[in-house]
């Protein structure tokens, strides 16, 4: 078989458990059979009603309450959140079908969310902020050296720099647009190659600057490491 013949043909994803898990709650919120404030059963009904291990319906939940869709109040249980299932759906559009200028102008939107998340969050991190971006980066780095997909790793460690940041609006915004960019880029498989190991050297950088409380150079680094990123949406503009 030619190379070229065998470039036509793509990997096959197999979901594991925690995957069919989210889309199972993703699409009982989106059919309205689970609403905003809906509590979910325990984990340990869920994990009977799943017949399999509590483990996998715990890391589920821990996703889904990183995207905002669910929220674990103490004594209380796990609810429905309501609005972060805009972050998994696109509340946008269907970003796969967004070309030239529209998809444009949503990387630079999202340029611009993040070098003002990275300022922010110089200016304003707490000791936490710190560990939980490190724990992030950490993740991404683990990603890295195994030879995965760093696309949920990399979202991870944007979003806690815009929780860093204390502005929960421009959180939100990004979990708006941030999501549908780095799926267009995985499927069009953007981030490939050596890039996962030159930015995992840019997330050092930012961070360092986050830590030592470095505000412009923690700007400027975050603009420098979506640079790539721009440029690819500028040469895909229409005519």
């Amino acid at each position: 078989m030619s190379k070229e013949l065998l470039n036509n043909f793509s990997e096959i994803i197999v979901e594991g458990p925690v995957d069919k898990i989210i889309n199972q709650i993703k699409e009982l919120i989106s059919s309205g059979q689970l609403k905003p404030g809906d509590r979910l059963p325990s984990e340990r009904m869920l994990s009977e009603r799943f017949a399999i291990g509590r483990t996998y319906v715990r890391d589920a939940i821990r996703k889904l309450e990183f995207y905002g869709i669910l929220k674990t109040m103490p004594q209380s249980g796990t609810f429905v959140a309501g609005f972060g299932i805009t972050a998994l759906e696109g509340l946008i559009t269907d970003v796969l079908k967004l070309e030239g200028n529209d998809f444009h102008a949503l990387v630079e939107t999202r340029v611009l969310l993040e070098t003002n998340s990275a300022r922010f969050a110089a200016m304003r991190r707490s000791e936490d902020d710190i560990i939980s971006i490190s724990n992030a980066l950490d993740e991404y780095e683990k990603a890295v050296k195994e030879g995965k997909s760093t696309v949920e790793e990399d979202l991870l460690f944007h979003l806690k720099i815009a929780e860093a940041s204390k502005n929960a609006v421009l959180k939100s915004l990004m979990l708006i647009v941030t999501p549908d960019i780095l799926t267009y880029f995985k499927e069009n498989d953007v981030c490939s190659g050596d890039r996962p190991k030159s930015a995992l050297e840019e997330h050092h950088t930012i961070l360092r600057y986050i830590i030592d409380q470095e505000p412009m150079k923690a700007e400027i680094s975050m603009r420098e490491h979506l640079k790539d990123i721009l440029n690819f949406a500028s040469d895909n503009l229409s005519p």
